[in-house]
């Protein structure tokens, strides 16, 4: 008597019996992008697909950047945020909040103490409202955006915004530890109750500077 597994692949050889013997991969006519946008449509749709996912969005121009970030953390009550190694030092220049390293050391207990994160990205995807970070000296470590619950994503405007998930491809580095997000973190139950924040921060909050 055969196995399960052999009669399933004795069904796959049997459909595939009168296919060509070809190993060449089949190329896909799947879109690029979807449509095409000028550079404010693309960002515009960045911000409503951002803002679509519960995050908060800002615009704000370069100089604008250091006293936005202190008041988003002072209207958030932090006392500490967490700054990657290669943070520009700037971007923290408005306020006084206590600053905690990026530590190999830093256990998830210690990293749940901190109230903040301050991070760059890789690129941001319009299409999907997703910033993808890939743990450049500005963004730090993975863990230090999953653990602190509440992430500061800064994105430069225009040159880190992409349209599709295929052009943010062709700009990441495959062997790098990268992070997709869209959104704050949030997962629903059988019963399709939203909870945010059970692997990763319940407030995102996205500055497009340009």
């Amino acid at each position: 008597m055969s196995s399960s597994r052999e009669r399933i692949l004795g069904r796959v050889r049997r459909a595939l019996a009168d296919a060509p013997r070809d190993d060449a991969p089949i190329a896909r006519g799947y879109l690029r992008r979807h449509g095409e946008r000028t550079v404010e449509e693309t960002v515009a749709l960045l911000a409503e697909n951002l803002a679509d996912y519960r995050a908060l969005v800002h615009r704000c121009t370069p100089a604008e950047l250091p006293s936005l970030i202190g008041r988003l953390l002072s209207g958030r009550g932090s006392a500490s945020v967490l700054v990657p190694p290669g943070l520009d030092a700037s971007w923290l220049a408005g306020t006084d909040v206590a600053r905690v390293a990026d530590r190999a050391g830093s256990t998830a207990h210690e990293l749940d103490r901190v109230d903040s994160v301050v991070t760059g990205c890789a690129v941001a995807v319009a299409e999907t409202g997703t910033l993808v970070l890939d743990g450049s000296p500005d963004q730090g470590r993975r863990r230090i955006t999953l653990v602190p619950d509440h992430h500061i994503c800064v994105v430069r405007v225009p040159e880190q915004v992409v349209s599709s998930v295929p052009e943010a491809l062709e700009r990441l580095d495959p062997v790098r530890p990268l992070t997709w997000i869209s959104g704050p973190s949030a997962t629903s139950d059988i019963e399709l109750d939203r909870v945010e924040g059970v692997h990763g921060p319940r407030t995102l909050e996205v500055v497009l500077v340009g």
